[in-house]
């Protein structure tokens, strides 16, 4: 701690005479902020990685609160320095222009009351994944994680497909009341957060932290809109469609990723060993670049792919950016969402690659969402990699876009229920059950039946991470979408420039806009009506050609 806080003073009283030197003052500036980032997050991926490793969670605990707290005291220091720096106005603005305006909002958004509530904020979400990483349930006398009995729900038997989801669901509610009371606290916190710094709620806080310059909360709630005029009909038709393949007179929650009685899920591996080969072929396909890359990082052990109890739930990324690494964490079950998740994560990966370090390497979500979506889509005409058989690969292909469609009004729901918890932040618990289920009901599909378990839809939000751990970290997905299903048109068209968009637009990182990062990739960063309707009647079409082919 010592040694770390006498290089941040060296920053801080280095005098800078000219352009040039604070230019040389800033990739000082990164390349320490790297290496403090690259510890940090070793020791996040660690406890993850086993939450039940008590020296990975002292360690964890330690940096949470004393490590975050110096370094964003001094990070606030830092970006005081230069933006009072009469040398800054001299730095070409076509490049550093963006920067100024990210550090002006993170000087407006410091405030040192709000360093100790943070510290708070993460014993709270550390509590959420110490709870839900260690719920497993009894199968066919063998005790399991959550996250190993998901191939259960797309079982051909229902009543196994009911069993699997009420183990699910009576897991989750035996721990709803912690849950709530972490989600309360949370909010609590939250709200003081915005207050301190004179904003009228956290939801604005937000937007703020996340540099959302391209788009509002009123944004947000008009691409809702879009979603529930133009997603959930397509939605609706293809769940009355699945309804009537496995020849049910009601749908329920259970029957969503259900396989026809004479068919099997899809399985496009044994084990991990084979998840990874196979996904080295496919982004051969696409780039030699990217599969170097997997490989490389398998060799380097950047790979924690399996599940296992005290595992954490979940999957991600991180940019290990002092030694220019990534790692990947998942939970792997031996279905087609596996291939899925390693292509999605393998996207922020290659992002990551493509960046040089410096000031703009964190990127916005919106584009680090779009290089992942984009690459499930790029690499789906190479899933015959993991079917042979014609008839997976072509089932393989509509379930994707069919869990899009599905996914779609969910994330949609999940975003506005945050706009609400925080602009609302002293309802109960039962209003914010209610007010789930309400939005559920709003924005996703009526079609699916809840009759008799509508305590299950109002609590579907207790295992979604995201909600406790990067609050309004998930509309971004939905954007990524639109963007990621328009590059897939493109693809279609033309592949080879396709792909030159695609590296372009992430090599930019955060140098510019979203939007312009949206305008480099081909596409256009658009949440109008218009959009969402010429992109449903798209993948509408492309379930045909599957279903021809």
């Amino acid at each position: 701690m010592e040694a770390l806080q006498q290089q941040f003073k060296d920053l801080l009283q280095t005098e800078i005479q000219c352009s040039e030197e604070l230019e040389g003052w800033l990739k000082r500036q990164s390349r320490l902020l790297d290496e403090v980032e690259e510890q940090l997050k070793q020791h996040y991926i660690q406890f993850q990685c086993n939450t039940h490793d008590q020296q990975a969670k002292e360690a964890f605990d330690f940096d949470q609160k004393h490590v975050q707290p110096l370094v964003k005291r001094y990070k606030s220091l830092l970006d005081s320095k230069y933006y009072e720096s009469p040398f800054r106005l001299q730095l070409d603005p076509k490049h550093f222009g963006l920067l100024n305006k990210k550090v002006e909002n993170s000087i407006r958004l410091f405030n040192e009351k709000n360093i100790d509530l943070e510290i708070e904020e993460d014993e709270l979400v550390t509590k959420y994944f110490e709870i839900t990483g260690n719920l497993t349930v009894m199968w066919e006398g063998e005790e399991k994680p959550l996250s190993d009995m998901e191939v259960y729900l797309q079982d051909p038997e229902r009543t196994v497909r009911k069993n699997t989801m009420t183990l699910i669901q009576e897991s989750m509610l035996s721990v709803e009341e912690d849950l709530q009371i972490i989600m309360d606290k949370l909010i609590a916190l939250r709200h003081q957060k915005a207050q301190n710094v004179g904003l009228p709620n956290y939801r604005d806080y937000m937007f703020r932290k996340y540099e959302r310059f391209d788009y509002t909360a009123a944004d947000c709630l008009e691409l809702a809109e879009a979603m529930r005029q133009y997603v959930v009909p397509l939605q609706k038709k293809l769940q009355e469609k699945q309804q009537k393949t496995l020849g049910l007179r009601t749908f329920r929650p259970w029957d969503i990723r259900a396989v026809p009685i004479n068919e099997k899920p899809l399985q496009p591996v044994q084990n991990v060993d084979e998840l990874v080969k196979g996904t080295f072929h496919i982004l051969e396909k696409v780039d030699s670049r990217f599969s170097a890359l997997l490989h490389e990082m398998k060799e380097k052990n950047l790979l924690d792919l399996e599940s296992r109890k005290g595992k954490a739930p979940g999957g991600f990324c991180e940019s290990l950016p002092a030694s220019k690494q990534s790692f990947i964490f998942m939970n792997c079950c031996n279905t087609q969402d596996d291939a899925v998740v390693l292509l999605h994560e393998m996207g922020h990966c290659i992002h990551n690659e493509l960046i040089e370090l410096g000031p703009y390497r964190n990127v916005p979500m919106e584009s680090a969402e779009l290089a992942s979506t984009t690459m499930e889509l790029l690499t789906m005409e190479y899933w015959n990699t993991f079917y042979p058989s014609g008839e997976d690969f072509k089932r393989a292909k509509r379930e994707q876009l069919r869990l899009m469609i599905q996914y779609l009004p969910i994330i949609t729901v999940v975003d506005q229920f945050q706009h609400w918890m925080y602009e609302n932040p002293n309802h109960t618990h039962v209003e914010r059950r209610a007010k789930f289920k309400e939005l559920a009901r709003t924005y996703d599909s009526s079609f699916v039946n809840w009759e008799g378990y509508e305590n299950w839809l109002e609590t579907t939000w207790l295992s979604i991470l995201h909600i406790f751990e990067v609050p309004f970290y998930y509309i971004e997905y939905a954007i990524a979408q639109i963007g990621a299903l328009q590059m897939y048109k493109q693809y279609k068209e033309n592949p080879k420039q396709t792909l030159i968009h695609y590296k372009q637009a992430l090599s930019l990182g955060s140098t510019k806009s979203v939007k312009e990062v949206y305008e480099a990739a081909g596409i256009r960063f658009d949440f109008s009506a218009q959009t969402i309707k010429e992109l449903m009647e798209f993948v509408e079409k492309e379930l045909e050609l599957f279903e021809e082919e």
